[in-house]
Order: structure tokens, then C-alpha cells, then sequence
């Protein structure tokens, strides 16, 4: 890694980064003038920026997002976020912390099934309704949301992406990610709703009026389209059996989302124009720049480097080896995105666990999906919800700082990976 282009990379990418943090341009223009200059100074070039399968946009992830974009788009008109709106707000009398914990334990659940993102852009919605209907602020409650959609996501293959290619390179199972993760995902769920009372405890303001009416509110006027209700939740339904599918029928969840997508579309009375006007493309937009200024981190060898210095200091010691892997993955991912990590890192750990003589379940491969997926809750930018998240809040006038969302971020991050160090000692070497 001597070249000059590889540390131009590594200036572009710090000073895109710098931008971002510091909101001085919008973060969209940020990351697409850093993919710009990635492509001006040949960090990365046109044919593996947008074709390659590795170093390039992953094509996978924009389209997902935007087929699920289209299927939320369609549920908005039938009314059906209202009514569960309504629905959560009176199961918790109103009680603004008993709200967020209900949203909380939702949206974990749901990402262990579902990806996160595609939990996120369900819930989100659901979440500036009772906060408007409670005069609530917004910013904690989906903040609160993204983090346990990560933390969620954790327990099993499906739930975030860094499993999945995780699953494909190490050859584990559904069942494999249950029997580790899962355990821990839930103690780290609990820990979570402890901390949100914390953290946000100056926003549980309860407001008697507002409450008052809530709850004598019908949640089943809510709906307006009947049918376009069942039509969407029935292929909703369809979609997260393809997702939860995926190491049967090998379709990849963006063709799922897609054919759901082009489906509801079909079936229903709704304008395509109405439905493509509520996909988020400033977002899609972002992740396209940051694919590319991390596809020239990659080209150059700069993230090669970093993870094979990981590797070397690792060495053969496998307690110190798990929690580096641990706490490294954590830093990383929140930096760099996890997707984009694990997928450079998982070769590498991949030798790691030959050289060790460890079978398919060894520990080290837990300690990176760990570290990737809940690193990924230390900034704004370290996972695709994160940044989902704050586009919605966004288009909906209620936008998240960077370090809104990083300060309370780090706090939990810091919080989760400590506890899941104790859990990887205690389970892989304690009572080993």
C-alpha cells in the first residue's frame, strides 16, 4: 500500500467522511462527490465500480431497498400504519417508554425474520403517526428502533447481511445463527430497553389530553382500502417467505422484493408514478456513493491491508484472537459500513479458522458477526438502517443529525459489544 492512489483514497474517503460528520454539505452530495473523485483520481474504475461483484455498488442492497421502498409505498394508502398506530398506542395505555419498548421488542423480532432494512421502512412509518398523535418527539423513538433493528438482527442468517455472507463463506446454517446468537440477542434486546430509559428519559413527557384521545380513537375506521390491504399483506407475506426461503429457492431478496414490487403494483388501482415518488432516492443515492469510495478503499488494498494486520496480530490465539476479532469488527464496521467489511474480511477469517484447526462453528467466526452487526450501531453511517432511518425522518421534516444519532450510538455500542465480549469468553472458553 505505497502507491499514491492508495492513500488518495484513503484522503478522499477521510475528508468525504469529515464532511458527512460535520453536515456542512448534505450527505448525499458528500458521498457522491467522494465517489466522483474515486473515479477521477483511478482508485476504482467505471467497470468495477458498477459491475464488479465485490469492489463495486452492491446492486443487491439498492435494489432491495427500492422494491420494498414501492411495497411500503403501496401499504401507506391503504391506511394500515394508522390503525397500528393506534393499535400499539392503546395495548400501551398511552404511556409514552411502554410505547417505546413496545416498538422496541417489534422491531427486533421482525429483523431476526425479515432483514433490518426492510423492518425499519415497515415500522418507521408506524412510529410518526403515534408520535404525532402523542406529540412526542420522533428522533429518539426511531433511533431507539434502528438500534434494536441491528441488535435484532444479530440472531439469526437473514437478519442482517454481513450473516449472510458470513453463512455462505464458513457454511453455517439458520439453526447454527439460532443456537449462538440468538441467546445473546435477546439478553442484548433487554439491555437495550434498560439503556432507552436512560438515554431518552427527558422525552417521555406523557400528555393527558392527547392520550385521552388516542384511546378513544377506533382503529379499524383507520383503514381506507380494504382490499388493497389484503392484496399487499398477502404479498408481503409471499416476500418474507422468499427472504426467510433464500438458502432453498437461491433467489437473492432484491429479486424478492422486486417481483413483490412489481406484483402489488400490478394487482392494485395504485398510479406507478404515486408509488416510485415515495422511494427514498436520495438514500438509494448515498449508498451508491459510499459503495464506490469504499470499492477504491478495496481496489487500492487499503481495507486488504488493515484486515491482514488484523489477521497477523491475531496470530494463533484464539481467546485474544475472538475478542480482537470482537472489538475490531465493532470499529470498523461503524466506520466503513459492515457489509462491505465482512465481505472482505471473511477469507481472512476463513484461513484464520484453518490455520487454527477449528470446525464450521468456531468461535472466531461468531466473534466477526457479532462485531459487524452490532458495530454497526455506533454511527449514523455503520449499517444500511441507519441511514434508512434517517432519510424517512428526513423527508418527513423531522431530520436526525449525524451525531444525534452517533452520540447515543456509541453509548450502546460500547454497552452491547462489552457484554458480548463476556458472552464469547464465558460460552466458547469458560464453559468450553
Amino acid at each position: 500500500m505505497n502507491d499514491w492512489q492508495s492513500w488518495a483514497a484513503i484522503v478522499v474517503f477521510a475528508g468525504t467522511y469529515a464532511l458527512i460528520i460535520s453536515e456542512k454539505i448534505h450527505r448525499v452530495a458528500a458521498a457522491l462527490g467522494g465517489a466522483g473523485l474515486m473515479l477521477a483520481i483511478r482508485a476504482t474504475d467505471d467497470e468495477s465500480a458498477f459491475y464488479s461483484e465485490h469492489s463495486g455498488i452492491d446492486w443487491n442492497v439498492i435494489f432491495l431497498l427500492m422494491g420494498m421502498m414501492m411495497i411500503v409505498g403501496v401499504l401507506k394508502k391503504t391506511g394500515m400504519f394508522e390503525y397500528l398506530a393506534i393499535w400499539s398506542v392503546k395495548r400501551a395505555k398511552a404511556r409514552p417508554f411502554r410505547v417505546m419498548t413496545m416498538l422496541v421488542v417489534i422491531t427486533a423480532v421482525a429483523s431476526a425474520l425479515l432483514d433490518n432494512v426492510t423492518t425499519v421502512l415497515l415500522v418507521a412509518p408506524v412510529t410518526l403517526l403515534v408520535c404525532e398523535r402523542l406529540a412526542l418527539p420522533v428522533a429518539p423513538f426511531l433511533i431507539a428502533e434502528v438500534l434494536a433493528s441491528n441488535i435484532g438482527g444479530t440472531a439469526t442468517l437473514v437478519g442482517d447481511p454481513p450473516n449472510i455472507i458470513i453463512a455462505s463463506r464458513a457454511g453455517l446454517t439458520f439453526n447454527d445463527f439460532l443456537v449462538h446468537l440468538a441467546p445473546l440477542s435477546a439478553l442484548l434486546i433487554v439491555v437495550l430497553i434498560a439503556l432507552c430509559r436512560w438515554l431518552f428519559r427527558k422525552s417521555f413527557v406523557y400528555d393527558e389530553d392527547r392520550a385521552a384521545e388516542v384511546m378513544d380513537l377506533e382503529e379499524r375506521e383507520a383503514i381506507r382500502d380494504p382490499r388493497l390491504l389484503v392484496q399487499g399483506l398477502i404479498v408481503l407475506t409471499l416476500v418474507v417467505a422468499g427472504f426467510v426461503l433464500h438458502p432453498v429457492l437461491h433467489y437473492e431478496p432484491s429479486v424478492v422484493a422486486l417481483l413483490g414490487a412489481g406484483l402489488l403494483i400490478a394487482l392494485s388501482t395504485a398510479e406507478t408514478g404515486e408509488v416510485l415518488a415515495e422511494v427514498e432516492w436520495p438514500t438509494l443515492a448515498f449508498f451508491a456513493g459510499l459503495f464506490i469510495m469504499i470499492g477504491g478503499l478495496i481496489e487500492t488494498g487499503v481495507i486488504g491491508e488493515v484486515s491482514k494486520a488484523l489477521a497477523d496480530a491475531i496470530g494463533d490465539n484464539e481467546l485474544g484472537g475472538s475478542m480482537l476479532m470482537l472489538g475490531a469488527s465493532a470499529v470498523l464496521s461503524g466506520i466503513i459500513d459492515n457489509i462491505p467489511y465482512v465481505a472482505t474480511m471473511a477469507p481472512i477469517t476463513s484461513d484464520l479458522v484453518e490455520a487454527m484447526g477449528g470446525d464450521t462453528n468456531h468461535v472466531m467466526w461468531w466473534a466477526l458477526a457479532i462485531g459487524a452487526d452490532l458495530g454497526g450501531n455506533a454511527t449514523a453511517i455503520g449499517a444500511s438502517a441507519n441511514v434508512v432511518v434517517l432519510g424517512i425522518a428526513e423527508r418527513n421534516r423531522t431530520p436526525i443529525s449525524f451525531w444525534q444519532f452517533t452520540k447515543y450510538g456509541l453509548v450502546v455500542t460500547a454497552v452491547t459489544v462489552t457484554i458480548s465480549a463476556g458472552y464469547v469468553w464465558l460460552r466458547y472458553f469458560a464453559l468450553a
